[in-house]
């Protein structure tokens, strides 16, 4: 798991689609209950709401891991650090713990993307950059051409997904995963498997799919606007699922449910 996640930082609280009162009361009781990793971007258009709401905490951004993500639509070199200048004005940092790129661009040349995003990095934009939504091909291609490490691939990660690709390619890139969508939408809860675990050990089913992502060595990142929900989220490192209930979740995966689609997102590319 990437140095970005250490003491603690592996479970991320996201904050999409969550704006103004609501995204105040939830990203409050996540810092309550223990969060410090925070996961925005310039398309969810809450990166200000959330600059306001951290900076009122009373938390030193010292003890918080911010993570953005470039729009698609601000790839072109004309854009691409105007964007990102407002994004950390937006957040009211002025380096982004870890910028993103959001998505692989419209072509699928991704090369011009990264070194825009490299160039921010050595701008002293952000500490670290990482992407989103790249297959297990474009892994590959992406690290070659970078003089610094991507220490994050944040893709659709749950226990009814078959990742198996990409957990391949994150062990021989290095490019670690990080989970959104990490119960499914709820979609877990038709699975009675889930609660089954969750009984053994004094927990929720819930608990039981973001911790069996943990134990994949992949960033959990989760969202509630419910408190006993994001503190259940954030209480996943208190105990162990043991092999052979990992493999019984593992083979839930051939279900093989996505929540991000070409139909819902036309620009995605061919998933593995």
């Amino acid at each position: 798991m990437s140095t970005l996640f250490r003491d603690g930082h592996e479970r991320a609280f996201g904050t999409w689609p969550l704006k103004k009162e609501q995204l105040a009361a939830a990203v409050t009781a996540a810092l309550q209950v223990g969060y410090r990793t925070f996961d925005t971007a310039q398309m969810y258009d809450n990166e200000a709401d959330l600059g306001e709401i951290l900076a009122a905490s009373g938390i030193p951004l010292a003890e918080l891991c911010v993570i953005t993500k470039v729009h698609p639509g601000n790839f072109a070199p004309e854009k691409f650090m105007a964007s990102v200048e407002k994004s950390l004005k937006d957040l009211r940092m002025s380096t982004a713990d870890a910028l993103l790129l959001h998505w692989p661009p419209i072509g699928g040349d991704v090369v011009p993307s990264l070194k825009l995003l490299e160039k921010a990095q050595r701008q002293g934009l952000a500490r670290h950059i990482g992407i989103s939504n790249y297959t297990s091909a474009m892994m590959h291609t992406a690290k070659a051409p970078l003089e610094v490490p991507l220490v994050i691939n944040q893709v659709e990660f749950h226990p009814l997904l078959d990742q198996s690709k990409l957990l391949a390619a994150a062990a021989e890139t290095g490019i670690p995963l990080m989970a959104y969508s990490s119960i499914a939408r709820g979609r877990i809860f038709e699975f009675p498997l889930f609660a089954e675990i969750a009984t053994d050990h004094g927990k929720t089913a819930s608990q039981v799919a973001l911790r069996w992502i943990l134990q994949k060595g992949v960033v959990v990142n989760a969202m509630s606007t419910k408190p006993e929900n994001i503190r259940a989220n954030f209480d996943i490192i208190d105990f162990t699922l043991s092999a052979t209930e990992m493999a019984r979740i593992d083979a839930l995966t051939t279900t093989n449910y996505r929540v991000v689609t070409r139909a819902k997102v036309p620009w995605a590319p061919d998933w593995d």
